[in-house]
């Protein structure tokens, strides 16, 4: 039975990268940073010899996203590709934010990806957006609208 949620977790290609989107754009700031080799983290990754590092993300209500850099064993699968939402294993996260209009208008200032300018719920009660961080992964906004 699960008692509590942890964290998400983010593996990217280049973690200093994806550290500089996740704290200017999205304010996260770093809780814990670390680096593991060793029988322990080949055993929970089931990668023989692995070396993963990652930092820990807290969000402003304490929600914690882990991004995972594999520096023994890269995968360019996916990477900086904007990655489809319906393809089998395809995840995103939803954060809610202030002005999505706002975050819109920052982040494809700045070259990132979104699907369309945030749309309006049909009932009137969310505006919502999908975007992509520098690894394609699915980010998902929402304002919530007040009646």
């Amino acid at each position: 039975m699960i008692k509590a949620t942890r964290h998400v977790g983010f593996v990217v290609k280049n973690l200093e990268r994806s550290l500089a989107f996740y704290e200017k754009y999205l304010q996260f700031k770093i809780w814990k940073r670390a680096v593991e080799t060793g029988k322990y983290i080949d055993n929970v990754v089931g990668i023989k010899d692995v070396t993963v590092e990652w930092i820990k993300l807290k969000t402003a209500d304490g929600f914690l996203v882990e991004l995972l850099q594999y520096h023994s064993h890269p995968s360019d699968q996916g990477a900086e590709k904007c990655i489809p939402s319906n393809r089998i294993c395809s995840a995103h996260v939803a954060f809610t934010v202030q002005d999505v209009e706002i975050m819109h208008k920052r982040l494809t200032e700045n070259g990132y990806y979104c699907n369309s300018v945030p749309q309006l719920s049909p009932d009137g009660n969310v505006k919502v957006m999908y975007c992509h961080d520098p690894d394609g992964i699915i980010l998902e906004f929402v304002e919530e609208i007040n009646k």
